[in-house]
């Protein structure tokens, strides 16, 4: 764990989805494939699927930017037909129970829940996805909110998190992720980045800028425990 500052307590966490909370590639990597192979068989797409790095490559960003990195050639309206077809082979993977949260973050969200921090997520995914995740896996009690751009219409996560931020009076958060997107949206409002360093889906500079990088989800409870306390 890496430390540039003596942090100080927020009123509440933001979390990423997707190599944050979520092992994202034990849903997406099946369903990614699903996606191609109806694509094929409607039509839509010839060919071999993109590598799934193409796909993991593109975590962080909007669907819509995601296809155009995944797909480039393809037309709108396959992108769209893509999206469909992804939110439901996700979700009945989600009911499948096949997928992963990372390890201690049902244990460390509950812990920060019961020393009174509040909890968002804030998802550039679609609305079902991120509610989907959070529900299966037992977690969406703990959370005050659960943000995505998909129930938003936000065209950033920066203005997702400023947007979560008013919704809730909230003056001072810690946003934790692991792309550029989350120490964007963190930094663009004025806000303390902890870095996720596990999920290992960016680029080497990925996390450039977080006050903080952590191994390790369960790191966060340390790092708020030694927090100094800040104005109510």
């Amino acid at each position: 764990m890496k430390t540039e500052q003596q942090l100080i307590k927020p009123q509440a966490m933001v979390f990423d989805m997707d190599g944050t909370l979520f092992k994202t590639e034990t849903l997406l990597i099946p369903a990614y494939h699903g996606v191609f192979d109806k694509l094929r068989e409607e039509g839509l797409f010839t060919g071999e699927t993109p590598p799934d790095s193409l796909m993991l490559g593109s975590l962080g960003m909007l669907l819509e930017d995601i296809w155009k990195n995944v797909m480039p050639e393809a037309e709108t309206h396959v992108h769209r037909r893509a999206d469909e077809l992804l939110l439901q082979l996700e979700l009945e993977g989600l009911e499948k129970a096949v997928s992963e949260l990372y390890p201690s973050v049902p244990e460390t969200l509950q812990a920060l829940h019961e020393r009174g921090v509040r909890l968002f997520v804030a998802s550039n995914g679609l609305e079902h996805y991120v509610k989907g995740v959070a529900a299966a896996h037992r977690i969406a009690p703990l959370f005050d909110g659960l943000y995505s751009a998909g129930e938003h219409g936000t065209r950033s996560k920066v203005d997702l998190v400023r947007r979560l931020m008013e919704d809730n009076r909230l003056e001072r958060i810690w946003m934790v992720g692991d792309r550029s997107s989350d120490v964007e949206a963190g930094k663009e409002n004025g806000q303390t980045v902890i870095g996720c360093q596990y999920a290992g889906f960016g680029k080497e500079d990925e996390l450039k800028g977080s006050d903080v990088l952590i191994t390790d989800f369960k790191q966060l409870t340390g790092l708020y425990d030694s927090a100094a306390a800040g104005t109510p």
